[in-house]
């Protein structure tokens, strides 16, 4: 957006920067810590909560930040702020609750602790910006209702792959097409891969195993195109997606051929995706339109004849491009990604193995379970279980690999805050 940069060289000048805490010093977390203090004018990065203080102090590091304090009180915390010091803390509610933050980053991946802050956060009067598709799939519409009524914004990230699928969208609707496809481009998809097969690519690029296995797996690819269906309205054409299979290096605006007009142009469109196309990793949207001298001037600029026009982003920028989402939420009131209701389409938890009674579940990105997506009516007619709610649930029955777990196959933890959630959402958008 190009105001941004204009209302933040604005707040620059006028010594009014926006104040982000950033909850989650992993891989991501120590690209934003980067962007925000290094290339980012008007906004500071006063807070970085943390499991670990070590990981906290590395991302400042990195973005040349050398000095914070250690708060492990509110009162430690607070006067630090004041003082225009940055600090870390391993305690994620103390930047949730804390006055002097605007906006609060969640970066973790996790679903009930970040579950916590987020609502925490919002109850607090901030901002609340999603690098964190399972949270988001799983209780968005819960957090957006609390936000609203707030008066604050909920939105996941602008360079994520769904946050620049909705930036596409907005543009491909903004110009009278009618979006009938959101769709993602993927390199591998293998529901199989685990955090041992995974393990030399982690270690390559500095990333953790589980969510390297997560995008290997099709997890995250689920979630990521749930969070655009429920912010769309749009749907899958089934469970799990089509997601064809292309040479790699097809390009997208011939892999997007393999999907069937008839179906993408009755109904409310669908989310999918395609494996092998390039620009990968990019985006895409397909539209049509209903005016024949508007097709003229499409096909004239090079769309093609139709009835569908392939639009594409050719690359997300992922932890470049969460401040912008993070200013258009404070100065604008603008979410570049929430829910538009409730829980449109599903991610549901398969057995990634055969499953015997007693496996406790690990979450997305493990060994035992990997997420397909799912319209939401027929998830909860079966009673499948979200792939969000499933890590720390026990098995209480034999379940053969690949087959989709219900809730009558497992007993779930008590007490978790996601699951109250869960029920509010449930109440809200019955």
């Amino acid at each position: 957006m190009i105001l941004v940069d204009r209302e933040l060289e604005r707040r620059e000048a006028e010594g009014k920067p926006i104040r982000v805490a950033m909850v989650g010093a992993g891989f991501m977390g120590r690209g934003i810590a980067l962007q925000i203090e290094t290339a980012t004018p008007g906004m500071k990065l006063v807070a970085i909560a943390n499991r670990t203080l070590e990981r906290a102090h590395e991302a400042y590091g990195l973005a040349g930040v050398t000095d914070p304090v250690e708060a492990g009180t509110a009162d430690e915390l607070g006067k630090a702020l004041r003082a225009g010091r940055p600090a870390v803390t391993p305690d994620p509610l103390l930047v949730a609750d804390a006055e002097e933050i605007d906006a609060l980053v969640e970066v973790t991946g996790s679903v009930e602790p970040a579950a916590r802050v987020v609502a925490r956060a919002i109850e607090h009067g901030k901002h609340a910006i999603l690098m964190n598709a399972e949270l988001d799939g799983t209780v968005g519409p819960a957090l957006k209702a609390r936000a609203d009524r707030r008066g604050v914004v909920y939105t996941n990230a602008d360079g994520d792959q769904p946050g620049v699928t909705m930036n596409l969208y907005r543009f491909v609707r903004g110009i009278g097409v009618r979006p009938v496809l959101c769709g993602n481009i993927k390199g591998l998809h293998d529901p199989y891969r685990n955090p041992t097969t995974q393990q030399g690519f982690a270690e390559r690029w500095g990333q953790n195993a589980t969510m390297v296995t997560s995008f290997a797996d099709g997890t995250k690819i689920s979630f990521e195109q749930a969070v655009v269906a429920n912010a769309t309205g749009m749907r899958v054409a089934r469970r799990g997606m089509h997601g064809p299979t292309v040479e790699p290096g097809t390009p997208v605006e011939e892999a997007a051929k393999l999907f069937d007009a008839d179906e993408l142009l009755e109904g409310p469109g669908i989310v999918d995706y395609v494996v092998g196309a390039a620009p990968g990793p990019g985006v895409f949207v397909l539209g049509t339109h209903d005016n024949p001298v508007q097709r003229h001037y499409l096909e004239l600029y090079k769309l093609g004849e139709g009835p569908l026009y392939c639009f594409t982003t050719p690359y997300h920028l992922c932890h470049f491009e969460v401040p912008t989402t993070v200013a258009r939420a404070v100065c604008f009131g603008d979410a570049a990604l929430a829910p538009l209701g409730g829980i449109r389409v599903e991610v549901v938890a398969a057995a990634k193995v055969d499953l015997s009674p007693g496996d406790e579940l690990d979450g997305p990105g493990g060994y035992l379970t990997y997420g397909l997506a799912e319209n939401e009516n027929d998830a909860a007619r079966e009673r499948l279980l979200p792939m969000g709610l499933a890590e720390g649930c026990t098995v209480r029955r034999s379940v053969e690999k690949d087959a989709v777990l219900t809730f009558e196959d497992v007993d779930v933890p008590g007490g978790r805050f996601v699951d109250g959630l869960r029920a509010e959402q449930n109440a809200l958008f019955a």
